[in-house]
């Protein structure tokens, strides 16, 4: 899928959604590892996950494309755009919206697994800490490495 095709579904979900048209455009972020879109307030424009655009994640897409333009939707009419607010929340579940981006996997995994040697809280971690240096933040007791 290309910016003109992302386009028109933006367009067609809008006016089927929310009986309203996109003025803006549609953009694909080929960067974007956690999160699924965003809307920019200045210009109007959408921008998507490329890794949603495939045909596997299409369902995941129209759930992202309906979460973007209820900011859109709420920002052009001066109403709450921004997840906190009530009008957001209200209008993403009556058009069926997704709340958050699915996770597929494009995120950094955790690496490393510490234990509390007293309280037994676990610590999980992408890159390594110095056992000399850290301790636990609940007991401050030695922390030991499990994976």
């Amino acid at each position: 899928m290309n910016e003109i095709e992302l386009l028109k579904l933006i367009r067609k979900i809008s006016l089927e959604s929310f009986s309203y048209p996109f003025n803006g455009k549609a953009k694909i972020n080929y960067r974007f590892k956690t999160t699924g879109g965003r809307y920019h307030l200045k210009d109007h424009h959408i921008e998507i996950n490329a890794h949603f655009l495939k045909k596997e994640y299409r369902k995941d897409l129209i759930g992202i494309i309906k979460h973007e333009l209820c900011h859109y939707y709420l920002h052009t009419h001066q109403m709450g755009y921004k997840h906190q607010n009530r009008d957001f929340k209200i209008l993403l579940k009556q058009v069926g919206g997704s709340r958050y981006a699915p996770d597929i996997g494009l995120a950094k995994k955790i690496k490393y697994t510490y234990q509390c040697t007293n309280c037994h809280k676990l610590y999980y971690r992408i890159r390594r800490i110095d056992l000399k240096k850290y301790v636990c933040g609940k007991c401050h007791h030695k922390l030991i490495l499990l994976k």
